[in-house]
């Protein structure tokens, strides 16, 4: 796994740099706007950490300024309808601390500016995500995957109430006062609750 890739700027496109590494070998990096502002003028030092996405078809590495955007990158391939390209444009819209920011505040409108992402995609990020990134503690948790609650039941509620059709907030408001060990207790508690 290629988790850093460091050396000299071979090449700088909106879109993606080429990193020539002291062994002479030059990475093709995509990177998010938010990335590429951080990156200097071709002929200067850099150094990115690194995801590979390996496709039946093709190997691509993404590369990113700092980890908390890399962490970020992996959480939004886990979510459903997200691949490498949107997550990249979610990711060019700003720093990694105003995406964990919208997704406390539940802003979908921040997720759907983004090339690919429409209203149920937003949501689900926000109901997905907001949780594993600890939403108003600052940071991601942990690396994805490093134990960030999957399975937590309050979360699969999330997601399933998402699923019903519920926007983000009312998920919020259903599960709010309602108990239960399992996600469907916890679903079906917030539905009764909802009929009152």
């Amino acid at each position: 796994m290629i988790a850093l890739v460091a050396g000299q700027v071979a090449v700088r496109r909106p879109d993606h740099v080429v990193v020539e590494t002291r062994s002479g070998i030059g990475y093709r990096l995509n990177v998010s706007a938010e990335t590429l502002r951080h990156v200097p003028a071709a002929g200067e030092a850099v150094s990115l950490h690194a995801h590979l996405v390996v496709r039946e078809d093709a190997l691509t590495l993404y590369g990113f300024a700092a980890e908390e955007e890399r962490d970020l990158f992996l959480l939004l391939l886990g979510v459903q309808s997200v691949g490498p390209k949107v997550a990249q444009g979610i990711l060019s819209g700003g720093p990694p601390r105003d995406l964990i920011a919208a997704l406390a505040r539940g802003d979908a409108k921040r997720f759907q500016a983004a090339p690919g992402v429409g209203k149920r995609t937003a949501e689900r990020i926000i109901v997905g995500l907001r949780d594993k990134v600890g939403a108003g503690s600052g940071g991601p948790q942990a690396g994805a995957g490093d134990g960030l609650r999957a399975d937590d039941p309050r979360s699969l509620a999330r997601e399933g109430l998402a699923e019903l059709g519920y926007d983000p907030v009312e998920v919020e408001e259903l599960l709010r006062d309602v108990a239960g060990d399992t996600p469907e207790a916890l679903i079906a508690a917030a539905l009764k609750a909802s009929r009152r």
